[in-house]
């Protein structure tokens, strides 16, 4: 900045431009050569909206009742059947909707034995039975 005192004004004060000016242009220059290059396309592959219809909530089947007594004595429904037979009722039930299975309901006797809960539990996991819940 240079000062002057020019008569009875008192101090003035002039600004130098140039470096100014200087640092415009570079930045204009920059800017020029830069702008045609952002002006090519440039082909991005995009993920695209895949539509589903939504889910159709479907009422699930009847839950199965089974019933332990404290003699070992399974029920279905209140019918009784063997331990042997329970893997294929539970596989005829797996099969008819995979996707909706029935809740398999277990209720057990205090006086029952571990052992038949046990051939119960592995049946329907043999079964591939998903829904499993214990009543008291």
């Amino acid at each position: 900045m240079a000062f002057s005192t020019g008569g009875s004004k008192g101090p003035m004060a002039d600004i130098n431009v140039t470096p100014l000016v200087d640092v415009m242009l570079v930045l204009l220059i920059i800017f020029i050569v830069t702008a045609p290059i952002m002006t090519y396309p440039i082909e991005v592959a995009l993920p695209q909206r895949v539509i589903n219809p939504p889910p159709q909530l479907r009422e699930p089947p009847p839950p199965i009742d089974l019933r332990i007594d404290a003699s070992g004595q399974v029920y279905w429904n209140n019918g009784p059947v063997s331990v042997t037979a329970l893997q294929n009722m539970m596989e005829n039930e797996v099969q008819r909707d995979p996707t909706n299975q029935p809740e398999l309901r277990i209720e057990a006797n205090q006086d029952s034995q571990y052992e038949v809960m046990a051939k119960v539990l592995a049946a329907a996991k043999n079964a591939h039975m998903q829904k499993i819940g214990f009543v008291q």
